[in-house]
């Protein structure tokens, strides 16, 4: 019987993980958001969502259950998902979250790190406005750099991209990005919708 695989989408701001996950849910695989445990939680408090709110609950998160807080309150989501089929989470970041899906996947769960050179991904950064739940970001130069170093000196989110399993420079089109999903979901026998 066919094990299914748990497939992470990781990189820097603006390298394409979005992008990259998005195009693997629309070929069949099933989304897992760890990002949907803090807007789960500003829900449940009662609270408007704005990046403030946001960056406080999960601040709050990550002091009760440690770096690897979106992973534990994600596993749920995950098992169900990974009993409907091959899943693919989006917005992994800390090496402790590695860890953790790592230890209950073992050899069934795979990183794919999205890559590009940092001039283009803060291009990217400050070219869009993101609007994620209801709330509109822009970005500018500072704010791109800024969160670089944030997620790497506060999440370690380098971990995974280090020890990723597969490497996609994501410099070109879409279409060259979608490309080498399709190639990876084949060499890892992912059956999707084409």
């Amino acid at each position: 019987m066919k094990k299914n695989k748990v497939i992470a989408v990781v990189g820097m701001p603006g390298a394409g993980k979005t992008e990259a996950a998005m195009y693997l849910l629309k070929l069949g695989l099933n989304r897992v958001y760890f990002g949907d445990c803090c807007f789960d939680e500003i829900k449940k408090r009662g609270l408007k969502t704005d990046a403030k709110i946001e960056k406080e609950v999960r601040e709050d998160l990550r002091k009760k259950y440690g770096m690897g807080a979106f992973a534990i309150l994600s596993m749920p989501k995950i098992k169900d998902a990974y009993k409907k089929g091959d899943v693919v989470i989006e917005s992994m970041y800390s090496w402790e979250e590695y860890k953790i899906v790592k230890d209950k996947y073992k050899k069934y769960f795979k990183v794919i790190a999205i890559c590009a050179n940092t001039e283009l991904r803060h291009k990217r950064l400050t070219g869009r406005k993101e609007l994620k739940h209801g709330v509109a970001r822009k970005f500018s130069l500072k704010d791109a750099a800024d969160r670089d170093f944030a997620q790497i000196e506060n999440i370690a989110t380098g971990g995974p991209i280090a020890i990723a399993d597969y490497i996609i420079l994501n410099e070109g089109s879409k279409k060259d990005l979608f490309e080498n999903l399709e190639k990876i979901l084949k060499k890892e026998k992912v059956k999707f919708k084409k």
